[in-house]
């Protein structure tokens, strides 16, 4: 039995017990208001009066538990949504009305004197809650400790469907690099799984990868990887995934991995922290200038006349000029340019010029090294 269930059959408990005493204790006014207008000779019977009212109250009382309940239910979701500074600024309303409410108490109570005091202080507190409340939140931003609870990571990261399809992330983690737990939303699981269903080839490929990647994940990770457990604090599944993934991960104080671009803006116009695996690989790609020499093979013909194609170990093109006749062998280039696009990073070289002649002793290793620049001369 979950909390939320049990806490209902108690709140209806407690209502049922409350207002059948309330119907019990009303059915003596009731009897005594009858007879007076009879004369002393009611048409009821006091045990069936009493009967009636306690079981009227009883049903009144379910009524009332119900409806108290959904509404409670309520105010306890959105407070689990709500934002950590979102929480603080309310329970710091609630506290200061309480307390400016006792402050004020003796005072109302003399203005509404036995029968309306409780009346007025029930009100005061009321109003000064609600505006208190709203004073808070609308200066939440400038509160060093809610600034401080909303900056505060959980370390958890939440996967997004490209990430997942994508199958690096297995690699990154196997290398150490990420830390803390991981998080699938049930609505990722949802589009992975529809993917997967999908009428076209390719797609349905990639969502079949997607969920052998999930799986593995899951075997590799046990425990550090978990599923649907905090869906309750993304929004309503009329929004989209986008939209819901960062809604989930404000609530959780969590990052995103993602190679969405579209997400990766709209995440961070939102201040959540993402991690673009995309930018990741571009990092940690091999940084060359004019100038460095490197080893390569080209592999096949490229575009323009005599050229040839390469790769790095990292997989960034080399274009050699005057390459062709070099197709499979390896060979020393000299680098041109670097040119950087949207796309990725493409090197430009041309074949080392050969030097029969050393001077100083200086002798070169011949041992090829792919995708590398060229080792230093041996003294």
């Amino acid at each position: 039995m979950t909390i939320h269930r049990l806490m209902y059959w108690l709140f209806l408990a407690v209502g049922m017990v409350l207002f059948a005493r309330i119907g019990f204790l009303t059915a003596d006014p009731f009897l005594k208001a009858v007879t007076e207008w009879f004369a002393g000779n009611p048409p009821i019977e006091p045990l069936w009066t009493r009967i009636g009212l306690t079981t009227a109250g009883l049903l009144m009382g379910i009524l009332a538990a119900n409806y108290s309940f959904q509404l409670l239910s309520r105010v306890a979701r959105y407070l689990e949504e709500a934002e950590p500074d979102e929480k603080l600024a309310i329970g710091l309303g609630i506290i200061s009305a309480a307390i400016i409410t006792v402050a004020l108490s003796p005072l109302l109570s003399a203005i509404g004197g036995a029968r309306l005091g409780w009346a007025l202080i029930l009100l005061a507190l009321v109003i000064l809650i609600y505006f208190s409340i709203v004073s808070f939140l609308s200066m939440r931003e400038h509160l060093p400790l809610t600034a401080k609870m909303a900056r505060r990571s959980t370390g958890i990261k939440v996967l997004d469907t490209s990430v997942i399809i994508d199958g690096r992330i297995r690699d990154i983690l196997r290398t150490g690099f990420l830390e803390g737990k991981l998080y699938v939303p049930g609505f990722v699981l949802d589009e992975l799984q529809h993917i997967a269903d999908s009428e076209d080839p390719l797609r349905r490929a990639r969502g079949r990868r997607g969920l052998d990647v999930l799986k593995q994940l899951q075997a590799e990770l046990g425990e550090n990887l978990e599923v649907r457990t905090h869906d309750r604090l993304a929004p309503p599944a009329g929004d989209g995934v986008d939209s819901r993934l960062v809604r989930l991960a404000k609530a959780m104080r969590a990052d995103i991995i993602t190679n969405d671009y579209n997400l990766y803006r709209v995440a961070e116009l939102q201040g959540v922290r993402v991690l673009n695996i995309n930018e990741l690989a571009e990092a940690v790609r091999i940084n060359v200038l004019p100038g460095e020499e490197l080893t390569v093979i080209p592999i096949r013909e490229g575009q323009e006349p005599n050229q040839g194609i390469a790769y790095l170990e990292d997989g960034t093109m080399v274009v050699v000029e005057n390459g062709r006749d070099y197709i499979n062998q390896a060979i020393e280039v000299v680098v041109t340019s670097v040119l950087q696009s949207a796309r990725g990073k493409m090197i430009f070289a041309e074949p080392k010029l050969s030097d029969s002649s050393t001077e100083g002793g200086t002798e070169y290793t011949t041992r090829p090294y792919f995708g590398s620049r060229k080792r230093r001369p041996i003294r």
